[in-house]
């Protein structure tokens, strides 16, 4: 069966990676999700897809740039699905406490060695305190992030995170150690989904949006998939 895991909670349908988008996804059924980290200035995980704050709160400069304290004070409704009520950019930690589940795909975008190494041991620190160990997989298409998880946190699983195919996305998987292969939709060929899954690799394709392909990529195999609607995932394919 095809797990469904909600896109920065559910993106389609409620601001991306914010708690209203992860309730959202929940409130589906769908008890899996994929979101985005980013360190602020004094060293908290903070859930947000870019670097900077522009495109998703409209305010200027990098996440790295403002402590925690004054990063959650900011609305991140902007360019996502219409929205009543402000929706801060939410700590890690808090969507830990107050959302229950069962899997959650972390993914770190590319970091400077010194960076990635902070962020390993940040998500192992954290994930630790709440019991979460063994319910996340850190992905990244980032060597340098894959390089400090596989030396520094070994416990924490690992996951490659496949845009492009100008590199056998399994090689380097398997170079790092990782359990999980998160491969851009257009690189799931029947082949090369059916060699991941016969080296021991979780295959999750991302991002699934239309119903046909869901059900195609469902039919392919796929272990699971990644959508911004996954009311609608459900729908299609019946209980994650």
């Amino acid at each position: 069966m095809t797990l469904i895991y909600g896109h920065r909670g559910a993106k389609g349908e409620a601001p991306e990676n914010t708690l209203a988008s992860f309730q959202q996804c929940l409130e589906h059924g769908v008890r899996r999700c994929e979101l985005d980290l980013h360190q602020s200035r004094d060293g908290e995980l903070m859930v947000i897809h870019d670097p900077t704050l522009k495109r998703t709160t409209g305010h200027r400069g990098k996440v790295v740039e403002h402590d925690a304290a004054e990063l959650v004070r900011y609305d991140a409704r902007k360019g996502g699905p219409g929205w009543k009520t402000p929706c801060p950019i939410p700590r890690l930690a808090e969507l830990f406490e107050q959302c229950p589940f069962e899997h959650w795909q972390l993914e770190v975008k590319s970091a400077s060695k010194a960076r990635a190494a902070q962020m390993a041991e940040a998500i192992a620190e954290l994930t630790a305190r709440h019991g979460l160990t063994d319910k996340v997989t850190v992905t990244s298409s980032s060597r340098e992030v894959l390089s400090a998880l596989k030396r520094l946190t070994p416990q924490l699983a690992r996951g490659l995170v496949a845009e492009y195919a100008w590199l056998d996305p399994l090689k380097v998987a398997q170079h790092y150690g990782c359990s999980l292969l998160a491969l851009n939709w257009t690189l799931c060929t029947p082949e090369r989904l059916l060699k991941a899954q016969k080296a021991g690799l979780h295959v999750s394709v991302w991002t699934v949006n239309e119903p046909a392909l869901m059900r195609r990529l469902a039919d392919f195999g796929v272990d699971s998939l990644i959508t911004d609607f996954p009311g609608l995932a459900v729908q299609t394919l019946g209980d994650a």
